[in-house]
């Protein structure tokens, strides 16, 4: 029994040692299903929920009201592994950051790219890095915008079927992914450096 408790004290430890130095960031990118499959690929992510933020009504569902919501993911990552500026990099080669009307087949408010910061810091890589994809095309806008981070509200109950909906549905959702057309636009804006 003591040597099961030591065990567990030393797992609950390491536990709260990683999560200490764990970082987050909550990117929007049309469809939470495919942000999510996107980003728990990247080495040193370690946890990627759906949900909605940016928006003031409380407690958006998917199905119900989530008027002026973003649909959006919350990552959380090792900073030792993958820093906020490669989640950065990361993120604009997974969006059209040219589509002002939602990402790919997707339209709609809640469908729209958006980097939300919640540190001065953020702020100032993500400016940065939308600087950098700005001079990558002079003759298109880019409209993704920068916000400033506000509540998240995870995908709960009902509708817990979204978190993880590549893992739990897999043909269903290469057919979306497929039929929406998402890895064919990111290869014509991106090239090679798109992810998929």
């Amino acid at each position: 029994m003591q040597r099961f408790l030591s065990v567990s004290l030393l797992a609950l430890s390491l536990l709260a040692m990683q999560s200490a130095f764990a970082e987050k960031a909550i990117l929007a990118g049309g469809c939470f299903w495919c942000m999510e499959s996107d980003f728990e690929a990247l080495d040193g992510v370690t946890d990627v929920v759906s949900g909605f933020t940016g928006g003031t009504q409380p407690n958006p569902t998917y199905n119900g009201n989530h008027d002026g919501h973003y649909e959006a993911v919350e990552i959380t990552y090792d900073p030792s592994v993958v820093n906020y500026q490669g989640i950065l990099d990361h993120y604009w080669v997974n969006v059209d950051p040219f589509d002002a009307r939602g990402q790919f087949c997707d339209k709609g408010p809640s469908y729209l790219s958006a980097i939300f910061v919640a540190t001065p810091e953020q702020r100032r890589l993500a400016e940065r890095s939308k600087q950098r994809v700005v001079e990558m095309f002079p003759d298109q806008q880019v409209v993704t915008p920068i916000l400033p981070a506000s509540r998240f509200y995870p995908i709960t109950g009902d509708e817990s079927y979204h978190q993880d909906y590549y893992k739990k549905s897999p043909i269903r959702y290469k057919v979306y992914r497929w039929n929406c057309g998402r890895d064919q636009r990111l290869r014509e804006i991106w090239g090679e450096r798109a992810s998929h």
